[in-house]
């Protein structure tokens, strides 16, 4: 088997781990780590079910392997608010439930942070623009835009 060492900063803690080079990021968060939140849907880059943030990018986390996030900073949905209180995305998300069986929402919610870091007032087309790569068999569209458009009015301060 090839395996090499990485260096990894998950959720802020920095990681040495040794993979395999077929191990992909996925994997190696759930397996490795043990944070679950993303999951595998598609396997294919489709879905958004799997999505991280690798350097504040959403990413499809199965279809990239975890020797290419050597030296990296990634982010979990686990890894989102601090001091045991919730994310504003993910306050957002509960009170406008934008979230059903929940399977695709920590993919959601991490895209969602990509995109108010980027641009922290959208548009309802920019929005359905950057979320086009994440689906929701539930159909919570319309509640997932309403707690982008909240969140944003939210830090308009």
């Amino acid at each position: 088997m090839n395996r090499k060492t990485i260096s990894i900063n998950v959720n802020g803690v920095e990681r040495s781990v040794e993979v395999e080079a077929r191990t992909t990021l996925l994997d190696l968060v759930r397996d490795q780590f043990g944070l679950t939140g993303a999951k595998l849907g598609c396997d294919i880059q489709v879905c958004g079910a799997c999505t991280l943030l690798v350097n504040g990018k959403p990413v499809s986390a199965c279809s990239v392997l975890a020797v290419d996030a050597d030296g990296c900073e990634v982010v979990t949905i686990e890894g989102l608010g601090s001091n045991g209180k919730l994310d504003p995305i993910q306050e957002a998300f509960m009170e406008f439930g934008a979230l059903q069986c929940g399977y695709c929402t920590s993919g959601f919610i991490l895209t969602v942070k990509a995109l108010l870091e980027e641009c922290p007032r959208p548009s309802d087309e920019q929005i359905r623009n950057y979320l086009a790569g994440n689906f929701c068999r539930c159909g919570c569209y319309q509640e997932i835009i309403q707690a982008v458009k909240n969140v944003a009015s939210l830090s308009r301060g």
